[in-house]
């Protein structure tokens, strides 16, 4: 039963850490337009990661119980700890790095690696696509994380291209006109408008941020739980303690209870509070320039796209929503806005995330195997 704790505890240490890795996601194009200082970017992120965290809990639900084999969890939760390890450790380097890798991404990488391990190498330990008339209805690895690691930032890169592109022609059909129209498309109250506009747009950022990224946590506690539950571990406990049971449905999914919800959410919240200076620096400054205007458009194609995942159950990862979503503002203003050196070191941290955290959490499986 102590390992159950252990990796309630260790959830809640990755889910602080992924609060201030992923808090410059959600503040870092709010602090770099100096719309906000960063004390009321972190501030607010907060709120709305704490708001968002408890809205919903269907992508808690497909981390719990739509990759992996819940017989695998329940027989112990050694792999649960060393897949939080994993991605723990890989968040922890990223961040150092100053690189916006992906928290959501490094935990199911971790996931994965544990539970062939600890399955001895029985690849069938994986839900890869199973069910479901459309594949956001469906459970698996591949529907769930494959198909939208590469088409959500896709559509965040898009979208902000688009908006960005209709804005700028807004204001140079206000610039052509006379009278009070004309300024509307002046530098000054252009800055003045989107500045406003962009804390609207920041707090839906951040509100996706939480309903999409927290619930990832919630997940893994209640998978935890649910597997100790089945494994028996629990049926000794008092009745006041009752409320750590987690009984599964014929089908392996269960509800996550909404003391998981409210103990991640904070914890989420507490972590964004503590910022994440070195990535809001890449993503802020380095990577592109940013006016009020450009951020708003990149806030808003991000957030559009994380919400209606999240609605869907789909864990995707809010750094690489963002960074497309910027990249996609600064080519509409012209292609070479766009630093593609930083872009580089971005893309590859991408793609090597998945792989290195099962590998991570693969190994420690093993060594832990080898050692008890």
């Amino acid at each position: 039963m102590s390992m159950v704790f252990a990796v309630v505890l260790i959830a809640l240490v990755f889910t602080y850490i992924n609060g201030f890795h992923d808090t410059a996601n959600s503040i870092a194009t709010v602090v770099a337009t100096k719309v906000l200082t960063p004390g009321q970017a972190v501030i607010l992120a907060a709120i709305t990661n704490l708001i968002g965290a408890l809205w919903g809990t269907a992508v808690a639900k497909t981390i719990a119980a739509g990759l992996i084999d819940t017989h695998v969890v329940a027989a112990g939760s050694q792999l649960l700890i060393c897949a939080l390890g994993a991605a723990t450790v890989w968040n922890l380097l990223t961040w150092w790095l100053g690189l916006p890798s992906s928290s959501s991404h490094a935990l199911v990488g971790a996931l994965v690696g544990a539970a062939i391990a600890a399955s001895g190498d029985n690849f069938a330990a994986i839900i890869w696509s199973q069910g479901g008339d459309h594949w956001w209805q469906g459970k698996g690895v591949i529907p769930k994380v494959v198909v939208p690691m590469v088409v959500s930032p896709l559509l965040g890169f898009v979208m902000g291209f688009l908006l960005m592109g209709a804005l700028y022609a807004l204001l140079g059909w206000f610039s052509s006109q006379s009278g009070p129209l004309r300024r509307l498309g002046r530098t000054p109250f252009v800055n003045s408008f989107f500045g406003k506009a962009q804390i609207v747009s920041a707090s839906a950022m951040g509100l996706a941020h939480g309903m999409n990224d927290a619930q990832k946590s919630m997940g893994i506690i209640a998978l935890a739980l649910a597997g100790a539950t089945a494994a028996g571990q629990f049926d000794s406990l008092p009745s006041w303690l009752g409320f750590l049971r987690i009984h599964g449905s014929a089908d392996g999914g269960f509800d996550v209870p909404a003391w998981v919800a409210v103990v991640c959410a904070l914890t989420m919240a507490g972590g964004t509070a503590g910022g994440g200076w070195r990535i809001i620096k890449t993503l802020g400054h380095k990577m592109v320039k940013l006016h009020p205007i450009n951020g708003f458009a990149a806030e808003g194609s991000s957030a559009a796209v994380i919400l209606t995942a999240s609605a869907l159950g789909v864990p995707v990862s809010t750094t690489h929503n963002v960074s497309a979503s910027i990249m996609g503002v600064g080519a509409a203003k012209r292609w070479n806005a766009i630093r593609w050196s930083v872009v580089e070191r971005m893309v590859w941290a991408w793609i090597l995330t998945l792989p290195v955290t099962a590998l991570l959490a693969y190994g420690a499986v093993r060594l832990a195997q080898a050692l008890s």
